[in-house]
């Protein structure tokens, strides 16, 4: 599956800290009624053969709503599912050694904090990158926000389409207008509302703003 910038306009990260008694399965489908165009599943704490189920229902899901499912960093799960790629960190595999294993078919997704990580993931084949985190966050407490200035560089300077994350939500999303993003990629701003359907239509609406410039 080749990205498309349109993809990346409202990119769901799951978090099953907001659970309680729902399935995941569930609120990610809320997610995709809602208009979310992508979706990472992101499990630290699951044991293999139950993130492969969970991978596994939430990627037909996502088949059924035409989006792109990627799996958080681990790579082999992401080919053991057939997802449609990964997204990986600094401190995971490489854009290049997540194509050796998932092919050249697939998506890959790289964070990137700095303008030389931005253009070094670039150059090591990565589909797309997620710059943050852009506001303070409670999923990332030990590090700075990455400043307007500093996402706009990088968009301007790279070729592929740049993802925001990080704090983002549906207050302070317009600040992000006019860096040149594909989308804005958001976890607690979706999965930790009471309506997530409602929630998601809302940050389509308004991420489809700050992508255009409107």
């Amino acid at each position: 599956m080749k990205i498309r910038r349109e993809d990346l306009c409202l990119y769901a990260v799951t978090d099953r800290s907001w659970l309680g008694s729902a399935r995941l399965y569930d609120q990610v489908e809320k997610a995709l009624k809602g208009g979310a165009t992508m979706i990472q599943l992101r499990e630290k704490n699951l044991e293999k053969e139950e993130l492969i189920q969970e991978a596994r229902e939430i990627g037909r899901l996502c088949r059924q709503y035409g989006v792109p499912f990627l799996i958080n960093d681990q790579v082999e799960i992401a080919r053991l599912v057939d997802a449609d790629g990964v997204h990986v960190g600094q401190n995971d595999a490489s854009p290049e050694e997540a194509r050796k294993i998932l092919g050249k078919g697939k998506i890959i997704g790289v964070t990137a904090r700095t303008l030389e990580q931005a253009v070094k993931a670039q150059e090591e084949g990565a589909d797309y990158l997620g710059v943050g985190a852009v506001f303070p966050t409670s999923t990332k407490k030990d590090t700075s926000p990455v400043t307007r200035e500093q996402l706009k560089e990088i968009c301007s300077t790279v070729s592929i389409p740049v993802v925001a994350i990080g704090g983002i939500n549906e207050e302070n999303i317009q600040k992000l207008s006019g860096c040149g993003l594909a989308g804005v990629a958001v976890v607690s701003a979706i999965f930790a509302k009471a309506d997530i359907e409602q929630a998601s239509r809302n940050l389509r609406e308004l991420s489809w703003r700050v992508v255009s410039g409107k």
